[in-house]
């Protein structure tokens, strides 16, 4: 099947409506949003996206295999393709992201490339956080981060206590 230049799709999750759009080369973004222009569900890589989506909110996927095809500088495409190593039900510091790409003065350069993340959830940016735990910055809203993160921690294991870990 032959993909329009860009094609779009809206998928009611049990965190709210999240728009998916997909060029030929794979879904290039995934928003969650309040303003629903047309709820059809899409065909081809956007159904697969949505299908994927479902099993992930009831817990039956803990990875994506949809293509992705962000559009972002060197350096953003370089820090979400760190985040994906990011295991299911984990979470990492902003600091110790830095770490990964070059050194703890990274940190607030790594926090404006994941920021800028256009595809939340597959590109998994809600699983960084600020030190000590807290939850900072979420393009969707930090409650729907905790969302994710609960989901994550509940379908990793019971009795889940998040691990910052440092990546030396």
């Amino acid at each position: 099947m032959m993909h329009s230049p860009e094609e779009t799709a809206y998928y009611e999750s049990p965190a709210g409506w999240i728009r998916i759009t997909a060029k030929s080369k794979g879904i290039d973004s995934l928003i969650f949003t309040d303003q629903v222009i047309d709820p059809m569900p899409g065909s081809g890589i956007l159904a697969d996206c949505i299908a994927q989506l479902k099993l992930y909110f009831a817990g039956q996927i803990r990875e994506f295999t949809v293509p992705l095809a962000p559009s972002g500088t060197e350096f953003q495409l370089r820090v979400w393709s760190e985040l994906v190593k990011i295991p299911y039900g984990q979470v990492i510091t902003y600091r110790d992201l830095g770490k990964r790409l070059g050194g703890p003065n990274y940190t607030r350069i790594v926090g404006q490339a994941n920021g800028r993340n256009p595809v939340s959830i597959l590109i998994p940016c809600h699983r960084v956080i600020g030190m000590n735990g807290a939850l900072t910055g979420y393009a969707g809203g930090l409650w729907r981060k905790q969302f994710l993160l609960d989901l994550e921690q509940k379908g990793s294991r019971e009795n889940f206590t998040p691990r910052l870990f440092e990546n030396d």
